[in-house]
């Protein structure tokens, strides 16, 4: 079973041992109609409206809210509000999130280079170094680690699932999770 989650933030359990956890709300949504394997899924998400998703929100009789639309595993049997029976009994799920946008960045920040030597008259200080042979092969090999777009990219973890409740629509999970606070997810429930 899948779900859209928007996330809170982390926080911490009170006891001893204390451990760190992510609050994941489960956001509000609506199945639509339900295929074989997979079912349309509406949720809210922002204020952008346009004819198509005008078309569908009268289709399936949404209120405005709803404009944004995704097929997920649902437990549902029939169209109505997505059922949160599942995440009762789960104890380790799959989170996709995307992760913190970082721009352009240097090899040091994107892989973890070491850099040269700052003083001494060094003028190696942040720079890659050398990225190729020189007669064989004679050109840079693909996938060599250089500066460019670091982070903003679809990233999948485990977790497992401390507590959940029904009533606020918050799931605890442990450890931390990757993306900016606020920012919206999938969660699959494993097992």
């Amino acid at each position: 079973m899948e779900f859209i989650v928007e996330k809170i933030g982390m926080s911490r359990t009170v006891g001893i041992p204390s451990i760190p956890v992510t609050l994941l709300k489960i956001v509000p949504a609506k199945v639509c109609e339900i295929k074989e394997d997979k079912a349309l899924v509406a949720y809210a998400n922002g204020k952008k409206i346009n004819k198509p998703i005008e078309g569908m929100q009268k289709k399936y009789g949404l209120s405005k809210e709803f404009n944004r639309f995704v097929e997920l595993k649902v437990a549902n049997a029939e169209p109505g509000d997505l059922s949160l029976e599942p995440l009762k009994e789960a104890k380790k799920v799959k989170l996709t999130f995307k992760s913190k946008g970082r721009g352009f960045a240097g090899v040091m920040k994107r892989h973890g280079f070491a850099g040269g030597p700052g003083g001494h008259g060094s003028r190696f200080h942040r720079a890659p170094g050398s990225i190729g042979n020189c007669e064989w092969p004679g050109r840079v090999q693909p996938g060599q680690k250089m500066p460019g777009h670091y982070g903003n990219k679809n990233v999948t973890v485990n977790a497992e699932v401390v507590e959940f409740d029904p009533d606020m629509g918050v799931l605890v999970i442990k450890g931390s999770v990757p993306g900016a606070n606020g920012s919206l997810g999938k969660v699959r429930i494993v097992k």
